[in-house]
């Protein structure tokens, strides 16, 4: 007997929220690798600071969230390479349905470490390109929401260990995150998406 093709769709819209956002990353790598070279950073450039924003989602079935996020990037000279201070905002979306369904705002601020890119491949060519790597951010966030479908109810925390593949100045994020201390069930295990980019802001460098 066929399977209904309803229950395929919970699987073509996760394949979908990964596909498009890695497309868009290798495109827009693609154009800054063609621009004019940044003058390098040295070592001891910990002034660097940037704008960060992106695309946010939990996956699977169901209620998830979507959002948008926007943050402060500061970058560190030695150790962990930035620490980042970020907002989110969006709200529940049901990928059960054929057509995908809203509820409810949900926002978070969040706190995070990443750390160093391990470089792998470059794109472009030796003039012009951008590094190809994968890193690993850990995040701390709190979540606020109304009309929250969750076990957590209104209120609760994360802790995300978010390995992500970073092209220039974009990544792109996939792992799990735990969701801590709801007001009705404890704990909760979700995978966690995110398309993410920095716009730099200026910068000194400190070559003395």
């Amino acid at each position: 007997m066929p399977r209904p093709v309803g229950a395929l769709e919970p699987c073509f819209v996760s394949w979908r929220r990964i596909a498009v956002p890695l497309l868009v990353l290798v495109a827009a790598s693609s154009l800054r690798a063609q621009a004019p070279p940044a003058p390098p950073r040295t070592a001891r450039d910990s002034s660097y600071r940037a704008i960060s924003f992106g695309y946010f989602a939990t996956l699977g079935a169901s209620w998830q969230i979507e959002a948008l996020e926007v943050g402060y990037v500061f970058r560190r000279a030695r150790g962990i390479a930035t620490i980042s201070l970020a907002s989110r905002i969006g709200s529940f979306v049901n990928q059960s349905g054929y057509l995908t369904d809203s509820r409810g705002m949900v926002y978070a601020a969040t706190l995070s470490a990443r750390t160093r890119v391990l470089e792998i491949a470059q794109l472009g060519d030796e003039e012009h390109n951008s590094p190809i790597g994968i890193d690993l951010t850990v995040e701390a966030a709190g979540y606020v929401a109304s009309g929250s479908p969750f076990g957590q109810g209104s209120r609760w925390a994360s802790l995300s260990l978010l390995p992500s593949l970073r092209i220039g100045p974009g990544a792109l994020t996939l792992g799990p995150s735990l969701f801590l201390a709801g007001q009705r069930e404890k704990i909760a295990m979700r995978g966690v998406l995110a398309l993410r980019g920095e716009a730099a802001l200026s910068r000194r460098h400190h070559d003395r």
